[in-house]
């Protein structure tokens, strides 16, 4: 597996070790931007970490594809939305392979199920962020044989083409997945995201009466609506036990069903949220969990510990990075085991204090500042080494 440079210690040291091969720029390719209704934890990460390169002094320029609904807010860095959901990928590799790189530029490529191939057409140094495999994910988002020709493309066709350039993931259990499909470890970096600092706890908001909360896009792989069925054993031993849905997606109108025809009014959905209410129901949990098909990381799971909520989640890669089973939560086998747990730690106080105590000992290792540094610092050592004259 490849490292970061360790004697890079901050931000201002990568920056400066960049500008160094005469690069000042990044362009990053993604599929969706921070807005789009459907964004999710690579879009947060996307964010948080450009907008550090950009107060760095840096200039960053984001292209995704066309927001399907809503507003775009004024971002640190340039956001260009243009192209549709699909088409956006074959109008990007066109254009890049017609014409020139601006000079002084590096490019990120977040490779988010299906690839930009960035390896095939940039001139200029470059880096992969791959969060995780999507795998079976592609059933649940295209029929057949799109379903199939997504996961040729993703295991099978794409891999041959990043064997050779630098590829960062999220966590350990990613990178044995990656690895799987053929890139390499030596191509690998493993650097897990941060926790914003407004995630911390708050003891005096914690709720009188056993809660839990769900956070993340209503979507298929997220599996939100078989967690709550799984949950329903867990209401049935505490029956004034509620559960907090946050996101939004194509889901949502199932799960409203759901809940109207299983008269489940102890489950609340609220849809996507602001930040400042996002930290108060994280506060007021008495734990987070997660069913989840497939992850990158965890970020629901490390941003509860922040606030020291414990958690429930799925035993996926991403889901056992973020956490540590048996101290900070637990990991169930399957998503039907969720409600088990959830119900076990309801009834014990005292394993479920010292997890809080724990997860939020946990949590205190990521920083979005040294997130920041260390992606940086992956994209300037791949710019000195291709600067480097060759021996």
């Amino acid at each position: 597996m490849s490292t970061v440079d360790p004697t890079l210690q901050s931000l201002d040291e990568s920056v400066s070790l960049l500008r160094s091969t005469g690069i000042g720029s990044i362009r990053s390719f993604a599929w969706r931007d921070l807005d789009d209704p459907e964004a999710g934890g690579s879009e947060v990460h996307a964010n948080e970490i450009f907008t550090r390169w950009v107060h760095a002094g840096l200039d960053v320029h984001l292209r995704t594809s066309a927001l399907s609904g809503g507003s775009i807010e004024p971002r640190a860095y340039r956001s260009e939305q243009r192209g549709g959901r699909y088409s956006v990928f074959a109008s990007v590799i066109s254009h890049e392979l017609t014409h020139r790189s601006p000079p002084g530029s590096a490019v990120v490529e977040i490779w988010n199920g299906v690839p930009w191939f960035s390896s095939l057409w940039r001139r200029a140094p470059g880096v992969t962020w791959l969060h995780h495999v999507h795998r079976h994910m592609w059933d649940d988002a295209l029929p057949r044989p799109l379903n199939v020709a997504g996961r040729y493309l993703e295991t099978r066709l794409a891999p041959r083409f990043y064997r050779g350039s630098p590829v960062v993931t999220l966590s350990q259990s990613s990178r044995l997945e990656i690895e799987q499909i053929g890139i390499p470890a030596a191509s690998l970096t493993v650097i897990p995201p941060g926790i914003h600092q407004r995630f911390s706890p708050d003891e005096t908001m914690r709720s009188t009466f056993p809660s839990a909360i769900v956070v993340g896009r209503l979507a298929p792989v997220k599996r939100t609506l078989e967690t709550l069925r799984a949950l329903e054993p867990a209401h049935d031993r505490h029956p004034s036990f509620i559960v907090n849905v946050v996101g939004d997606g194509p889901l949502r109108a199932d799960i409203q069903r759901w809940i109207a025809d299983r008269n489940a009014d102890w489950v609340h959905l609220h849809g996507r949220i602001d930040d400042d209410h996002l930290v108060r129901l994280y506060r007021q949990s008495w734990l987070v969990v997660s069913g989840s098909q497939a992850e990158g990381w965890g970020m629901s799971l490390t941003e509860a510990a922040a606030c020291a909520t414990p958690s429930v989640a799925t035993d996926i890669a991403g889901h056992r990075d973020a956490m540590t089973n048996g101290l900070t939560g637990i990991l169930v086998p399957t998503v039907t085991d969720i409600g088990n747990a959830v119900g076990d730690l309801l009834d014990d106080t005292d394993r479920r204090m010292a997890m809080q105590i724990a997860a939020l000992q946990f949590s205190r290792q990521y920083s979005w500042d040294a997130v920041a540094a260390r992606q940086l610092a992956v994209v300037a050592l791949e710019a000195k080494r291709r600067s480097s004259p060759k021996s």
